[in-house]
């Protein structure tokens, strides 16, 4: 009777560590893929999540693909194996990661597209975003306003053509700058693309697909630099002194700026930029860069984390626009932006709380 009852005492005490097992496995709700490691603003987006996820009760794990999509589909179903029930994901690549997106349908996981959109697949179940085509336009509206007269001397960059956003960010710039450039308040430098299509206002994503592909940077530091020095040394000195830069994100926008204030021919600059990057403040308050878009991350993880809790409620995030993927239009409510010059960092930045004064220096 004794043997029985230990028996019975162990059988009981294992199916005690399975059932706790199991609970474990499905007691994280949401898991978290983010592009890389290698890039301030992606660690930013970390910190945000973890902090404002924890303060709102919900296990979370983040896992970073670190630009290798295989990667990113591999971190994706690890998380399913581990019970989530929604999936927010930053694409390395939107199209490579429907395969990902499709993986977390199949399991019955919601999968929300964050920052950047999740492409040819009806697998996304809603988009979480700023809105792009507006960040480009402010590009756009920055050189626009600091040019006069005719023929100023216009360098395009663009992100990664693998990268949605990188379309809707240049969309938003050209929309701006086409005008001008029609009119002949701009030259273009660096893309014979762009010149040969400078009288359509309105271009297809093919189109766009062949300017972004003579001047993207693979949102890459090193590439942006080597590909900026490259535009200096083909062009002549007629083709610089005071030149307008079209620069797809602060990382970038840094490399590109230290190639030009390098070049003896150029006088003077003004270039655009976005995410406020610590870096990219202290360029802004230094006078090495012009301008940058705002994204206030906070804003984009709140909007990212209500989604989520509406689809652990069983409900439904908000939605004011869609945005077509390819195969799908997908529920959107995009987040307000701000450009941050040199006159207003201190209250965009410091005073909202964003950054505190002590990351900086110079500050007025």
């Amino acid at each position: 009777m004794k043997r029985i009852v230990a028996i019975l005492s162990a059988v009981l005490f294992l199916a005690g560590i399975v059932v706790s097992a199991v609970a474990q496995a499905g007691s994280l709700p949401v898991g978290i893929v983010l592009p890389t490691k290698d890039e301030p603003r992606w660690l930013q987006d970390e910190a945000r999540f973890k902090a404002a996820l924890t303060a709102a009760g919900y296990d979370v794990e983040i896992l970073f693909s670190q630009g290798d999509s295989a990667k990113e589909k591999a971190n994706v179903e690890s998380l399913i194996t581990k019970g989530i029930k929604v999936l927010i994901i930053c694409p390395q690549d939107g199209t490579a990661a429907a395969a990902a997106a499709d993986a977390a349908r199949r399991a019955g996981v919601k999968v929300i597209s964050y920052d950047r959109l999740i492409r040819e697949t009806a697998s996304v179940d809603y988009y979480v975003t700023f809105d792009s085509v507006a960040v480009g336009a402010a590009w756009g509206d920055y050189l626009v306003k600091n040019a006069s007269g005719k023929g100023n001397n216009l360098y395009l960059y663009a992100g990664a053509a693998s990268d949605n956003n990188a379309f809707l960010f240049f969309e938003g710039a050209w929309s701006v700058l086409q005008p001008k450039i029609a009119d002949g308040t701009f030259i273009v430098r660096n893309s014979a693309e762009a010149e040969r299509l400078m009288g359509k206002a309105k271009l297809s994503r093919e189109e766009m697909g062949r300017i972004i592909g003579q001047v993207t940077t693979d949102w890459n530091f090193a590439v942006a630099k080597n590909k900026a020095e490259a535009d200096l040394t083909k062009n002549k000195r007629a083709n610089k002194g005071t030149v307008y830069i079209c620069a797809p994100n602060d990382g970038t926008a840094r490399a590109i700026a230290d190639a030009f204030a390098a070049d003896r021919d150029v006088k003077k600059f003004f270039i655009t930029g976005q995410d406020a990057e610590v870096a990219s403040i202290q360029y802004i308050i230094n006078g090495k860069q012009s301008m940058t878009v705002l994204k206030d991350v906070r804003v984009l993880v709140n909007d990212a984390i209500a989604a989520a809790v509406a689809y652990l409620k069983g409900g439904a995030p908000a939605k004011t626009t869609t945005y077509n993927n390819g195969k799908a239009d997908i529920p959107a409510k995009p987040s307000a932006i701000l450009t941050v010059t040199k006159e207003n960092v201190k209250s965009a930045i410091v005073d909202s709380g964003y950054y505190p004064s002590s990351y900086f220096s110079g500050l007025q």
